[in-house]
């Protein structure tokens, strides 16, 4: 890093647009995608989680998971910077072969997790990443899914919090990069 580091995230947050009743009414949805256009930005973005991995995370990282959908974009540049694989989460039906699976509840039912058996190798140390810890239960299966396949999360890492929602109640060691009021 070049020593900007607040003023870099300063302009990484500022990137962020808020987007209100979107999905539904009474949500103000905080779009992290726009730092993609600027391909500054977008660097800064992924240097400043390399290095807060890095700082909070004491023990060396083989896997870098990433969660459906955006875990997806941040996720392999993350592990590219780690020097270390990566391997996706995805929701059912989207992959082959032999799969490892968890069910899960959300607010407004139940979902289900999916990652090819073979992507993870009991005792690989792996941190999970996400866009965004809001109620947390998406990151919560994501880490029962690991520890089924017997392997180590040293963590899990979102660029955003939404406080106020509970998240942290869940997940309460996940490492964020920005936290705001939900």
């Amino acid at each position: 890093m070049d020593g900007g580091s607040d003023d870099h995230l300063a302009r990484i947050a500022a990137s962020f647009t808020i987007h209100p009743d979107f999905p539904i009414k009474g949500v103000n949805f905080r779009n992290i995608l726009p730092v993609m256009r600027d391909p500054q930005l977008f660097g800064w973005l992924i240097d400043e989680c390399v290095a807060r991995i890095k700082d909070k995370f004491s023990q060396p990282i083989d896997l870098v998971i990433g969660l459906e959908a955006r875990g997806f974009l941040f996720g392999p540049a993350i592990a590219l910077r780690l020097n270390c694989g990566f391997a996706p989460i995805r929701k059912p039906g989207k992959l082959p072969g032999k799969l490892a699976t968890v069910s899960f509840k959300k607010e407004y039912g139940e979902d289900v997790f999916e990652i090819e058996e073979d992507a993870i190798m009991p005792g690989q140390r792996i941190v999970i990443v996400d866009d965004v810890l809001a109620t947390g239960g998406t990151l919560r299966a994501a880490t029962q899914l690991m520890e089924q396949r017997k392997a180590l999360p040293v963590g899990t890492f979102v660029i955003v919090e939404l406080l106020g929602l509970g998240g942290r109640n869940r997940v309460p060691s996940c490492e964020a990069l920005f936290s705001f009021s939900g």
